[in-house]
């Protein structure tokens, strides 16, 4: 909108005074991008792929991904799985997903690259160059400016290899040692930060203000908990917790980081008998709508777990998985393997073209993301 009558006439006569370098600066300040003038640039196609992020293997390239982000126009990549040999390896691969952004591809904005980087067995990138993080069970026993100065070296180190966006910390609170033999995703592997919430709400929000003091998007995790469960959502099918209800002691962890400002939060795929008994607390509206982004007044990026291999979510077809998770409120898919991708986009592409409804909700979504990435220096004209 184009400024008229007196506040058109303060303009002209505030930048009549300035030297003519000022005035430029002013005009360029003016048409800086902002995430919804980036949204209302992209092309539907472009705005549903920037819902997607794809992996790849750390230290090589799969040519699917790189593929998939210049035909189907994918917003965000992740490196999986193990890379030992330092620096060159993953930052080679994040230069090559990177090169593909073009405006044709995604509309110039540029990628999310993502990966887990813990601590303990859950270190994707190790090698010269990367710190030996302990499990989270130790990080529990360090001071809480030890532990925020350790995220913020090792958020450093994500940073010189092209990583933006750490999927940690797990705020999953085990009830105690015992329990922990018994729960196979958080417990057997010390990702938990001790055995109460206090304890884990103190230190996952140190490490969280760590990452982002060292240029990292952390991401809480598993929404609303994966403490009490007694099997792998990634190898078993049906896992249920049947005790977290709404207002849990249990959810303070995750209410402590949304309050610390946590910006991308990722759900959980099991199911959770007391709050939604009929669908995985990824697909569940009421998980995210209601208690997520209602009782804890989270605004920001909800991302999935993978659901890509997940025999948690095995039974839903890969287009049912992302349609399913966009429809209760989600905005970041996240699939481990580019396989199921092109039917995943295809899916919400279909869908968003022939329901206003569910357009609204992709852009909402494609919003908040473009909002993540806005911070990153990752849209249009702001690198």
């Amino acid at each position: 909108m184009f400024p008229t009558g007196l506040a058109a006439a303060l303009i002209a006569a505030a930048t009549a005074l300035m030297p003519p370098q000022q005035v430029h600066q002013a005009a360029e300040l003016h048409r800086a991008p902002t995430p919804a003038s980036v949204l209302a640039d992209l092309t539907l196609p472009q705005r549903v792929g920037q819902l997607l992020v794809v992996g790849t293997p750390a230290d090589r390239v799969d040519p699917r991904t790189r593929t998939q982000v210049r035909r189907l126009h994918i917003g965000n990549v992740m490196l999986t799985g193990r890379s030992y040999d330092g620096r060159r390896p993953p930052a080679r691969v994040a230069r090559a997903m990177r090169a593909q952004v073009s405006p044709a591809a995604t509309g110039g904005v540029g990628l999310l690259v993502a990966t887990d980087q813990e601590g303990g067995l859950v270190q994707v990138l190790q090698g010269p160059g990367f710190s030996d993080i302990p499990t989270a069970l130790i990080q529990g026993t360090w001071s809480l400016p030890h532990l925020r100065h350790a995220a913020r070296t090792w958020a450093g180190q994500l940073r010189r290899v092209g990583v933006d966006l750490d999927l940690a910390p797990v705020v999953d609170t085990v009830p105690g040692p015992l329990a922990a033999r018994h729960n196979p995703p958080i417990g057997r592997y010390d990702r938990e930060f001790g055995y109460t919430p206090r304890r884990v709400a103190r230190h996952g929000v140190a490490l969280l203000r760590g990452l982002d003091d060292g240029g990292v998007v952390p991401t809480v995790k598993h929404f609303p908990g994966l403490g009490r469960v007694r099997a792998n959502t990634d190898t078993s099918a049906g896992v249920t917790d049947r005790v977290t209800r709404r207002h849990d002691p249990y959810l303070r962890p995750f209410a402590a980081a949304v309050d610390a400002g946590a910006p991308v939060v990722m759900m959980s795929t099991a199911y959770y008998s007391r709050l939604d008994p009929k669908r995985p607390a990824a697909f569940s509206p009421f998980v995210i709508g209601t208690v997520l982004r209602g009782d804890l007044g989270f605004d920001g990026v909800v991302v999935s777990d993978d659901l890509a291999r997940a025999r948690q979510v095995a039974s839903f077809s890969p287009g049912g998985r992302a349609l399913r998770f966009v429809r209760a409120g989600g905005d970041l898919l996240l699939s481990v393997d580019p396989g199921p991708v092109p039917a995943m986009y295809h899916a919400l592409l279909q869908r968003a073209r022939s329901s206003a409804a569910f357009r609204a909700k992709v852009d909402a979504a494609v919003l908040r993301v473009l909002r993540v990435k806005q911070q990153q220096g990752l849209l249009p004209g702001t690198s």
